[in-house]
């Protein structure tokens, strides 16, 4: 095996859609795959006809291209039936497998190998020495006929046949090997080097489901993850550098990423960690980019373009905005309706609460109209606005000068430094809300 190409494969069967388990176990296998300047494999176990479907093996690729994980080979088992057939017949005829008679109320008959009872003994690169007495496993089925191969069969024959080195799959599959190397052993096949990694359990340490919330790829998709912070966050999954570094991207998970590392004990899935890796990649995103990526979550297409993507960015930056989706709550509950509308205001709601007289409120916007008038539009950026009125914000006191700053121009308790709202808003529809929150104290 050393000196073979390294060859992984991801063997998903198309009975249900991509989920993050699965994601994290065709990650694995991709990164290393890649990294050793291997070939990844894509192989759909379909041979359960009543449960494959279509429509998941459509989910699996689509959700594996959306992630950015192309495969080198792609293969369906139930293509490969002749395959299987030639194997079987091959078993049977060297007296390693056998045509068994059922009893009663089974089938008539299914073909089994010949179980030598030996002790089964690999090594695991996650594990370390793994030992199996596969005595108790009798003569065990491999095929119900020989058109029709089963699960440990198939994948024996297919691992062989695709040059697969490297076997990386979860722990619930440990208990998988034994039979698998015997059926290697039968046929005289090289064994691959195997890697089991921990189960992903849920923050009550039970093993991930559908209760802990949403496990689908897609659904993580729908709900405005990047596929980049998805990859970034499964590769946690039981995997650490070493080091303090969290955020990654695919080329430095490459670079860094490596099977020794990944831990025996299991991966603990929290969503909170998925919001703040999600988070970290969006403020990477240029204001661009980041219009780019959200113009289908524009209220109206009447919208100036630059003036969304700067919007964008600013909730972006302010960490207001964990995943895409919030932008649509945001624009349900109208907390960004300010940037297109000029707000309602009251002008009981201007009062900083440690300011008790109206009139010092109403001298402090009229003190920040004529130090902004003072500007050119040109500047009127967000930190040259705020040393523009810093000296007197000081001087009156923060509370006094800025609160009603952020309510003249949004009409709200809470919102991004009205510093960086009025570069957005320019400098003359700053100094009219300004003027119009003036009006409503008079």
């Amino acid at each position: 095996m050393d000196s073979k190409k390294i060859k992984t494969r991801f063997p998903p069967s198309p009975t249900g859609v991509l989920h993050i388990g699965s994601v994290r176990t065709a990650l694995f296998n991709y990164l290393f795959a890649k990294q050793n300047g291997g070939e990844f494999v894509l192989r759909i176990e379909d041979t359960d006809t009543e449960r494959s479907k279509k429509e998941f093996e459509e989910d699996i690729k689509n959700g594996l291209a959306w992630l950015g994980m192309e495969w080198d080979e792609f293969y369906r088992q139930s293509e490969r039936v002749s395959i299987y057939r030639k194997y079987i017949e091959k078993l049977i005829e060297e007296g390693k497998a056998y045509e068994s008679k059922e009893e009663k109320g089974e089938r008539d008959s299914v073909i089994r190998l010949k179980n030598p009872g030996k002790e089964v003994v690999f090594e695991d690169i996650i594990r370390g020495e793994i030992k199996f007495d596969t005595t108790e496993l009798g003569d065990f089925v491999i095929a119900k006929d020989t058109e029709k191969a089963l699960y440990h069969l198939a994948v024996v024959i297919d691992d062989f046949e695709m040059d697969i080195t490297h076997v990386i799959r979860g722990e619930d599959h440990i208990s998988n090997t034994p039979r698998q190397i015997l059926i290697q052993e039968a046929l005289g096949f090289p064994v691959p080097q195997y890697a089991h990694m921990p189960l992903i359990l849920g923050e009550d340490k039970s093993k991930l489901s559908k209760r802990h919330g949403a496990t689908s790829v897609n659904e993580y998709r729908e709900m405005g993850y990047l596929p980049e912070a998805v990859i970034n966050f499964v590769a946690f999954l039981g995997w650490n550098p070493g080091t303090e570094k969290e955020i990654y991207t695919i080329d430095e998970l490459l670079k860094d990423f490596s099977l020794e590392k990944i831990q025996k004990s299991g991966a603990v899935f929290n969503i909170k960690k998925l919001n703040w890796i999600n988070t970290e990649h969006l403020t990477q995103k240029t204001t661009e980019e980041l219009g780019e990526i959200t113009s289908d979550y524009m209220p109206s297409k009447d919208i100036d373009m630059s003036l969304w993507n700067k919007i964008i960015k600013l909730f972006v930056d302010d960490k207001r905005i964990e995943k895409l989706s919030d932008i649509e709550k945001m624009l349900e509950v109208g907390e960004l309706d300010y940037f297109f509308n000029q707000p309602k205001i009251e002008a009981s709601k201007l009062n900083w609460k440690n300011e008790k007289d109206i009139n010092n409120t109403k001298e402090n916007l009229e003190t920040l109209v004529k130090l902004l008038d003072e500007m050119g539009e040109s500047d009127f950026a967000s930190e040259n606005i705020k040393n523009k009125i810093w000296d007197y914000t000081e001087d009156r006191g923060r509370g006094n000068v800025l609160w009603p700053f952020r309510v003249a121009l949004t009409g709200l308790d809470k919102s991004p430094d009205p510093f960086s709202i009025s570069e957005i808003l320019g400098k003359q529809k700053t100094i009219e809300r300004l003027k119009n929150a003036i009006d409503q104290i008079k």
